[in-house]
């Protein structure tokens, strides 16, 4: 007789063994990083008195989601530490009195530094959290995530959230998913709390002050994710021609993790298309300037969608990747991702046997009207609390010390 699994527990067995691999996975590459790192001989720095609060941005480019907490904490007066993995790092450049920025090195360097921290709560975008070379440090009393995006929180790689105490959101509807993953892998439930989005509030702020200052020529910006689902990956020179054969201005905002990740690819592309008159590589950490001057946006299942849809209120278009979720933590959930089911919402889906008629397709969607409900009604959902995230965050942060037991606030 053979055996029958059910397509429901054929599923579950399916994410849990991805699940295994990956932890193995995670595990081998932790053992080799600290065997790397000793044998180069590295000295870590480690703080000798325990700090109130430290927020961690890996880079520049996650500024935007910080400093708006940072100027709030400065107003109150409360003492902070933030910690950059990036020299250039524009936090670097401040002049606070209350929060004070550092470079703790990059790569292992930082890392080791995190691993023998000593604060009360740590604030941080970075996904991984024990799982990665970032180790839980025993003097650290709370880890609490903050998202870069406004998506539904499961397109981390595996097990990105686990090990963090908290997670502040921008909606309501990221609940329901994180707490499908607890359950699923059997884990103790997060501290949730709604806050809204900062770096979305300093872009509507931004956008209201400086949008298309000196906007001339018609622009498309291609913002894709990494990864091999990703547009560059999938479609990368075949689509950057046929961009550059409409004759509109082209900006090309990769992802920044594909310059670390996927440096080949990168490196390929702009050797094979360099810059012009008529296309420009953004590398910038920030992404305001092709934001504000897109006259349309082509993206695959990047969160920049929802910067571009959200704050400039245009419809977009969105190349047909077909998204492999199996290194992600979506893989766990039986349903399509959220960000996903919401794209017809937001724009026009391109597929690969439509370029040759690419021209035709942003000239009908950019600017289109069609899409101005389905968008505001995605900004509901998504983008809550508009306007006050720094300080909802501010006011949670600081009642969590509150609450603390006597023993971790000595």
């Amino acid at each position: 007789m053979l055996l029958y699994i059910d397509p429901g527990t054929g599923s579950m067995l399916f994410a849990a063994m991805l699940g295994v691999i990956s932890t193995l996975y995670f595990l081998a590459q932790q053992l080799w990083l600290k065997l790397k790192y000793r044998v180069k001989g590295g000295k870590v720095e480690a703080d000798d008195k325990k700090k109130e609060y430290v927020f961690f941005g890996e880079g520049g480019q996650y500024w935007n989601v910080f400093r708006p907490i940072c100027d709030e904490f400065e107003k109150r007066g409360v003492e902070v530490d933030y910690y950059t993995m990036d020299e250039n790092d524009p936090s670097l450049k401040t002049d606070y009195k209350y929060v004070h920025p550092s470079f703790i090195g990059s790569d292992n360097r930082a890392f080791a530094r995190l691993n023998l921290l000593k604060a009360h709560v740590v604030l941080a975008t970075t996904p991984g959290l024990n799982v990665y070379q970032w180790k839980r440090s025993k003097g650290v009393d709370r880890y609490v995530h903050i998202f870069h995006d406004v998506t539904e929180g499961t397109g981390y790689r595996m097990f990105g959230m686990d090990d963090y105490d908290a997670v502040v959101l921008s909606g309501e509807f990221q609940i329901d998913y994180i707490r499908k993953l607890e359950q699923l892998r059997n884990e103790p439930e997060k501290e949730l709390t709604v806050v809204g989005c900062t770096y979305m509030d300093s872009l509507m702020e931004r956008k209201l002050k400086e949008a298309n200052a000196g906007h001339k020529e018609f622009t498309v910006l291609l913002a894709p994710s990494w990864g091999e689902s990703a547009i560059l990956n999938r479609f990368g020179e075949k689509l950057i021609q046929a961009l550059i054969d409409t004759g509109f201005n082209i900006i090309i905002r990769p992802h920044p993790q594909t310059r670390k990740s996927e440096k080949k690819l990168f490196d390929t592309l702009r050797e094979r298309f360099p810059e012009t008159d008529k296309l420009h590589w953004d590398l910038k950490p920030d992404n305001f300037e092709s934001l504000s001057s897109a006259d349309i946006m082509i993206t695959d299942f990047s969160g920049v969608m929802f910067d571009y849809s959200l704050v400039f209120g245009k419809p977009l278009i969105y190349a047909d990747t077909k998204l492999d979720t199996a290194p992600y933590d979506a893989a766990w959930i039986d349903e399509p991702v959220w960000r996903l089911q919401i794209l017809p919402d937001l724009g026009v889906q391109l597929k690969e046997e439509d370029f040759p008629r690419i021209k035709e397709i942003i000239e009908k969607t950019a600017g289109s009207p069609e899409f101005e409900k389905s968008i505001k009604k995605v900004g509901d959902t998504a983008w809550q609390k508009r306007g006050h995230a720094a300080e909802n965050i501010a006011d949670y942060l600081l009642s969590m010390r509150e609450q603390q037991p006597a023993e971790q606030s000595a």
